[in-house]
């Protein structure tokens, strides 16, 4: 590395990251009474104690580490290292209580990690024998895992300061012409709204408030948990399936957007984003494609192949995992178009995972550019635009190399499963599933899974959720020793 750049190279300051961190914490602390109170509702007494170990082992930890004297700014290493730490540290806390439902540590771990990075891959059955306390803990992991604890810090207990903006880039790509606690603000107004219509929707048609809260809190955050092993199956009634999904389909939406048509008072500005027209596109595609292959390849009729073609393109596509059938008895070609789907995901600014539909339109128009070019001059000057925007090289090269490093991750992954022996088909569809965090499952996920290959596919899940830079950040070792600046 050239001198004078290693010169400007500093190490993060562990006062900045503590005092941050412990602030995390103390959100972690407060929403973890959701999951004790609901375990008091149900007598689980076992489960309650354990969470109010919790509350209070985080609350003294965190408290004292807030009063760290540390300066507005902080670097960019900094705040890619705070959002990791914050989604590995949060399934981390999280498997002592979710142990006291009789999991092991290794698969308690895994269940926590599949929750908080919004995947919905599991290793336990039965789940509609599991006490309601574990069923709720997974889907309210979901569900603020979903929104994001950093953007829940940042709404609920940060002020208007810098750092709390620069907390909030590596979870967005747009720049945010207000303050990063009012934009966190308005997106936990539209999470909350989405959760709350979807709930009395939910509820009045399954008549059970329990199992419509479970869904809901799964749907929104496109996590996919499901309190029952069949899944969207489970339920006789297409109405509750299609009302699941659709919620999920909302979720894939960039947050953004609602407040945008909320602000311009017309339907119109909502639907002109390239980025949300591109992702109904695809969805529309995908479900048409899948209808197809069942119909012609499965031998389904055709109300069949309609129901579980449309409920598993929009499931695969949103990144949620819900699902009406077995993926084990898909044919090849609906197994690849589902691989596809998985891969890019929703919008940015979403819940969902994958490289996403914005650095796909990226790809695509640098593709078309790269074409005109070879009918123009030589001097001629293309400035790549999508939309009405323009494209700065900047996020050319972020959404490059996102996508870049994705595959490799998929590739390397998909490489071991392939090496313990797996269906290479089934694998690739198993990897893409975990690093999309989507969660549909070949039936390769499982108690009896090799522990390599469960760590494999926690971190694949994590590397998706926080799209892979923010843990090399801390894997990275100059972000841990060299020379730091001043935190004061």
């Amino acid at each position: 590395m050239n001198n004078s750049l290693t010169t400007l190279i500093y190490a993060a300051r562990l006062p900045v990251i503590g005092k941050y961190m412990a602030q995390l914490l103390i959100l972690l602390a407060l929403i973890s009474l959701a999951p004790l109170t609901v375990a008091l509702i149900f007598g689980d007494y076992t489960v309650a104690v354990r969470y109010l170990n919790v509350i209070v082992l985080l609350l003294a930890i965190s408290i004292p580490l807030t009063r760290i004297s540390v300066p507005d700014h902080i670097q960019s290493n900094e705040a890619l290292v705070i959002v990791a730490l914050a989604f590995m540290l949060a399934p981390l806390i999280m498997t002592y209580p979710l142990m006291a439902s009789g999991l092991s540590f290794g698969d308690a771990l895994f269940e926590a990690i599949s929750a908080v990075t919004t995947t919905g891959l599991t290793t336990v059955t039965n789940l509609q024998n599991h006490p309601a306390t574990f069923l709720f803990a997974r889907a309210w992991m979901q569900w603020y895992g979903g929104l994001g604890i950093v953007v829940l810090s940042i709404a609920l207990l940060m002020g208007h300061h810098l750092a709390a903006r620069q907390l909030a880039e590596p979870l967005t790509s747009e720049s945010m012409a207000t303050t990063a606690r009012t934009h966190a603000r308005r997106m936990l107004v539209i999470y909350l709204l989405m959760t709350l219509v979807g709930l009395f929707i939910l509820w009045i048609i399954t008549g059970s408030g329990f199992t419509a809260l479970l869904h809901v809190l799964s749907a929104v955050s496109t996590g996919g948990f499901a309190p029952h092993d069949a899944s969207l199956a489970a339920f006789d009634n297409p109405y509750v399936r299609y009302a699941i999904i659709l919620l999920a389909l909302c979720g894939a939406v960039p947050l953004p957007l609602y407040y945008l048509a909320w602000r311009k008072k017309h339907i119109g500005e909502f639907f002109r984003d390239p980025e949300l027209r591109g992702l109904l596109i695809l969805v529309v595609s995908v479900c048409i494609l899948l209808v197809s292959f069942m119909y012609s390849k499965s031998g389904r009729e055709l109300q069949d192949s309609l129901t579980h073609g449309i409920l598993l393109g929009i499931s695969a596509q949103t990144g949620t995992g819900f699902s009406s059938q077995s993926i084990v008895d898909l044919d090849d070609s609906s197994k690849i178009i589902t691989i596809i789907a998985m891969l890019i995901g929703g919008g940015v600014g979403s819940t969902t995972g994958g490289i996403k539909v914005l650095r796909l339109l990226i790809l695509l128009r640098l593709i078309h550019l790269m074409i005109l070019r070879t009918a123009l001059p030589s001097h001629a000057v293309l400035t790549p635009r999508l939309g009405d925007k323009p494209l700065e090289n900047d996020d050319i090269q972020r959404a490059m190399l996102l996508m870049l490093l994705f595959a490799l991750v998929v590739l390397v992954s998909w490489l071991v499963f392939v090496s313990f022996g797996y269906p290479p088909l089934n694998a690739l569809f198993e990897v893409v599933s975990a690093t999309g965090t989507v969660g549909l499952s070949t039936g390769i996920t499982h108690s009896d899974l090799p522990t390599a290959l469960k760590t494999v596919l926690c971190i694949d899940m994590l590397l998706g959720r926080v799209e892979i830079v923010a843990l090399l950040i801390v894997l990275y070792p100059r972000t841990w020793f060299g020379k730091r600046t001043k935190s004061k």
